[in-house]
């Protein structure tokens, strides 16, 4: 099982989350009542859609952290998985997230264009 699979099977066992296909058109999401929250795009990479506000509050962690990829205005951050505490941070990172969206106006009071990062972000190998 990968890393993303183990993620995924974890997080579906929250009854906050349900699971779907991705908005953006590949892979799988788990979404929150009004909103998706993590599309699985690969056995390693997950978008999260965490929200500008929470981003910006944490920015300095993520930006300092090896598994997170930031988009610049983007309210999606990428997680790359390549070890247990990769899921380990990307199920704190989805509480973050779902904490962020109850503060979030209805989806029909959100502006157009909040994509994830999904070919927007190019993951290198470790060294």
């Amino acid at each position: 099982m990968t890393l993303a699979q183990r993620a995924m099977e974890r997080l579906r066992a929250w009854p906050d989350l349900t699971s779907g296909p991705a908005g953006c058109g590949a892979g799988r999401a788990l979404r929150a009542v009004h909103s998706e929250i993590v599309h699985f795009h690969s056995d390693h990479d997950v978008d999260l859609h965490l929200t500008a506000p929470a981003i910006a509050r944490f920015h300095d962690d993520l930006r300092d952290s090896t598994a997170i990829r930031l988009v610049p205005g983007s309210g999606w951050v990428t997680v790359h998985l390549d070890c247990d505490t990769d899921v380990d941070l990307l199920m704190s990172l989805v509480s973050a997230a779902l904490k962020a969206h109850q503060n979030l106006p209805s989806p029909a009071g959100r502006p157009a264009g909040d994509e994830c990062n999904f070919r927007r972000v190019t993951v290198l190998p470790r060294g």
